[in-house]
C-alpha cells in the first residue's frame, strides 16, 4: 500500500506525488493527502447510472458539455485538491484552462456546468468543505446524491432519509433544493432532464 506524505504539501507536490495507476484514490485537503474511501459497488452502480443519464440529455440536447474519465479541482483559497464523482465539462470554455490539456486540472468555476457527488461515509467533506470550495469557484450547479440518507439532519432533514440535493449558484451563493421518492429532479442546467430519486437510489439498493 502506497503511504500518504504525513506533512503538509502544495497543490502541485501533491500532483507531482499522485502514484500513476495507483489502485487508491486521494484528495488533498489544506495540505494534508487523504486516502478517501473505495467506492463499493453499489456506489459505483449509482455513480455510473447518474452520469449515462446526465450523458444522454447532453447528447439529446446537442450541448457543448463532455464529462472527462478524470479531472482534478483545484479550488480557490486553499491548498487543495478534489476528485469528484461525476463532473460535467464545457467544451467551450474548457481552452481557458491552463492546467487543463498537461494536467486534467481544474481551476476556474467557468469550465464546470455541473459537479456530482455521491456521498459515503465521509459525507462531511462533500456537504461543507466541497460545498463551500465550488461554491466560491462559481460552479453553476452542484448535486449530492445520499442515497443511503448519511447527511447531517440540518442538510436532509429529519428524519434522515436518502436525499438528492440540489444546489444552484444564485448572486454568487448557493441555493439548495431537496429531491426524494418519485419527485422529478429539477435542475437548471437540464431543465428536461426526467429522472427521479427513486431511480438513482434504485442502483444502490
Amino acid at each position: 500500500m502506497i503511504q500518504t506524505i504525513t506533512e503538509l504539501v502544495t497543490f502541485d507536490e501533491f500532483i507531482d506525488w499522485y502514484p500513476e495507476n495507483s489502485e487508491y484514490h486521494y484528495e488533498l485537503h489544506n495540505g494534508e493527502i487523504i486516502e478517501m474511501p473505495k467506492a463499493t459497488g453499489k456506489h459505483s452502480k449509482v455513480s455510473g447510472f447518474t452520469a449515462l443519464k446526465v450523458g444522454i440529455e447532453i447528447e439529446r440536447l446537442n450541448l457543448p458539455y463532455f464529462i472527462p474519465k478524470e479531472a482534478v479541482i483545484k479550488p480557490m483559497r486553499e491548498e487543495s485538491g478534489y476528485e469528484p464523482d461525476i463532473i460535467v465539462l464545457n467544451e467551450q470554455t474548457i481552452g481557458n484552462e491552463p492546467r487543463w490539456e498537461k494536467s486534467s486540472i481544474i481551476t476556474m468555476g467557468s469550465s464546470v456546468p455541473l459537479i456530482l457527488e455521491v456521498t459515503s461515509t465521509n459525507w462531511e467533506d462533500d456537504y461543507a468543505r466541497k460545498l463551500e470550495a465550488y461554491e466560491l469557484m462559481g460552479i453553476q450547479e452542484y448535486w449530492i446524491i445520499d442515497y443511503l440518507g448519511l447527511g447531517g439532519r440540518r442538510f436532509i432533514g429529519n428524519p434522515k432519509q436518502p436525499t438528492f440535493s440540489v444546489y444552484q449558484l444564485v448572486d454568487g451563493e448557493y441555493q439548495v433544493k431537496l429531491f426524494r421518492n418519485c419527485d422529478r429532479i429539477e435542475s437548471p442546467i437540464f431543465p428536461e432532464l426526467n429522472l427521479t430519486p427513486e431511480q438513482v437510489f434504485a442502483k444502490g439498493k
